[in-house]
């Protein structure tokens, strides 16, 4: 992807908003902050936490990061807690 495409692609998104597909299909909207618990100890998160994601961004790949306590970490360490 060039770097006009990804500028064209993030241009409709926002830091402080994530879409995710639910068990059921339905799409929904969360708003940070929105709450997750860690899958396994990353840094100085450990397993089972539960904490707040403050924002959502993406990579240059589009893989998509939360922001939490100032620091970036992969989505997929965590799952998203209702």
């Amino acid at each position: 992807m060039s770097d006009e495409e990804l500028i064209e692609t993030l241009k409709y998104s926002s830091p402080k908003i994530l879409y995710i597909v639910t068990w059921n299909n339905l799409l929904k909207k969360l708003f940070c902050p929105f709450q997750v618990m860690v899958k396994h100890q990353i840094g100085e998160l450990e397993k089972g936490e539960k904490i707040w994601v403050e924002n959502v961004k993406v990579t240059v790949k589009l893989k998509t990061v939360y922001i939490i306590k100032g620091r970036a970490y992969y989505y997929d360490h965590f799952e998203i807690l209702n």
